[in-house]
């Protein structure tokens, strides 16, 4: 029993965030009597003010959630298709990395405002007041925003993110406040009209003729055709928790497909961080990895196939054997650019419950910090990177296709247990997403600590080959060993945004009780109601 690094519990509702005043927005919201739903659009509107490097408005996304009233699992993927005039061949990974031609048609606005009709209780001027309150009173800005704007001040491609995100400055400092007028004029004209404002209104005409002016493919009739979809969960065992995530073309099949080989394989028997329990999960999720990578944007049913146990078995076998396990980690091209898989990893993810038996996890992302750091003229809006997601190897079964539904490795889950929810966990971290997961739940599941402690607890991102990067806390001797075993350590310190920045709410189903978690690898914080 540990009497230190405690979740936060609470019983009225719970929302665990990437940043203070997001999870505090979404607190305000379920005590004023909203439900999860409410709060989960006013957090994640108000991370696209005060967290402004990880998502917003113009990015993607997906949800997994447990409606209450219909005691069932639902996820919603807000992820548009690819521009349909989208020409993989005639671009290169930069060009769909920074600039006019990165971009993938915005779907946050839409899943946000979907989420809120279907299930909300409030309306939309109701939820998006704290993001606007806060673009238009300012903020001061942590650590974490001044490093993620010296990342991104050398990429950007306009004098318009100096403009509203640095006020122009060569430089800022911690305390610096961040005040968006632009984007509060954005937001109140939202509340007011609704998606329609930038899906068939000025913002989305505006946004397309700036975008089309520089030279991108984007159009009028691709944000026309944005629809938000409701779809039922893959769903997976792991000893007595159901855990569900979101289907194909999602790429989260990863995280539980992981979750099955390790079944079986009897981990809590196994010392704490120690060679066998690093080694057996290490393992596994590199073999899950290649499962995804050829078998992306698969059918359900298909997918549901390769956790068979007909299907485990063989991978089990192979975690036992102690030859090496090489292979591909993110997507089908192989020796892909490090530096390109690194700049992927910043997104943000949500898990906010209510005293009603509602939960909601939900990852959006603008793809690279600032997205492809074009911002659109007058409106505060920065549009995002994700054609710099996409597979632009032609040999891919995965390859991007303008006009078509694309693989997104976004892993929001929601896990059951006797048909009725008592976890959501969520990270960011691109193809790191599913790894991490992983990690967290077994040291949740298989070796008893909170939430608190799992998410805090070691965590390890693998890459391409045999590459490991493993936060520095585990000892010297089981480093040694893991390196004899076949993995290729890296120790970057004791903890880095290299292995995501999860959010998770548990719920103790026989009373009712919340506890709530965020990751120190950023700014996150768990506020209880």
């Amino acid at each position: 029993m540990s009497l230190t690094h405690s979740p936060t519990r609470s019983l009225g509702g719970m929302v665990a965030a990437a940043h203070p005043l997001a999870a505090v927005a979404g607190s305000e919201i379920l005590r004023a009597n909203g439900n999860a739903f409410d709060a989960a659009v006013a957090t994640v509107a108000t991370l696209n003010v005060v967290e402004p490097f990880m998502s917003g408005l113009a990015g993607l996304g997906v949800a997994t959630c447990w409606a209450e009233k219909e005691k069932r699992i639902r996820c919603l993927d807000f992820t548009p298709n690819v521009p349909k005039d989208f020409l993989a061949e005639q671009l290169n990974k930069e060009t769909t990395n920074t600039g006019p031609s990165a971009s993938g048609v915005p779907g946050n606005l839409a899943g946000w405002c979907v989420l809120l009709e279907k299930y909300g209780s409030k309306s939309l001027a109701e939820v998006l007041a704290p993001s606007i309150r806060y673009a238009r009173e300012g903020f001061p800005v942590s650590n974490l925003y001044i490093h993620m704007a010296n990342l991104t001040a050398p990429r950007a491609c306009t004098s318009e993110w100096q403009q509203v995100y640095m006020s122009g400055l060569d430089s800022i400092e911690e305390n610096w406040i961040l005040r968006q007028p632009m984007l509060a004029e954005t937001l109140e004209a939202i509340a007011s009209e609704g998606a329609q404002f930038l899906y068939q209104g000025p913002l989305g005409r505006e946004m397309i003729s700036h975008i089309q002016s520089l030279g991108g493919c984007m159009s009028i009739a691709d944000l026309e055709a944005v629809k938000p979809e409701w779809q039922d969960p893959v769903s997976a065992r792991y000893k007595d928790l159901m855990i569900n995530v979101p289907p194909p073309p999602a790429e989260a099949f990863q995280f539980p497909l992981t979750m099955r080989i390790l079944d079986g394989l009897n981990l809590a028997s196994l010392e704490h961080l120690g060679v066998e329990h690093l080694d057996r999960v290490l393992r596994s999720i590199r073999l899950a990895a290649g499962v995804r990578i050829l078998n992306n944007n698969r059918s359900t049913t298909e997918i549901m196939e390769l956790m068979t146990e007909n299907a485990i078995e063989p991978l089990r076998a192979r975690v036992l054997n102690p030859s090496p396990i090489i292979g591909l980690t993110e997507q089908y091209e192989p020796n892909m650019d490090p530096v390109l898989a690194e700049a992927r990893s910043h997104t943000t993810s949500i898990s906010v419950a209510d005293r009603h038996g509602n939960m909601v996890c939900l990852t959006q992302s603008l793809g690279s910090p600032w997205g492809s750091s074009l911002v659109i003229p007058g409106t505060g809006v920065c549009m995002n990177n994700f054609m710099n997601w996409g597979d632009l190897y032609p040999e891919s079964p995965n390859y991007l296709l303008g006009g078509k539904r694309w693989a997104m490795c976004l892993s929001p889950s929601i896990s059951t247990r006797d048909g009725v929810p008592i976890l959501a966990l969520g990270t960011p971290g691109s193809y790191g997403i599913m790894q991490t997961q992983v990690q967290a739940l077994v040291h949740h599941i298989d070796y008893g600590l909170n939430l608190r402690e799992s998410i805090e607890a070691p965590r390890a991102r693998l890459f391409d080959g045999q590459k490991v990067v493993l936060e520095s806390r585990v000892s010297n001797d089981v480093v040694t060993a893991l390196r004899l075993k076949g993995h290729d350590i890296e120790l970057p310190g004791p903890f880095t945004m290299q292995c995501g920045g999860m959010q998770a709410v548990g719920r103790d189903p026989s009373n009712g009780a919340l506890t709530g978690a965020a990751d120190p690898r950023r700014d996150g914080i768990a506020i209880g109601v």
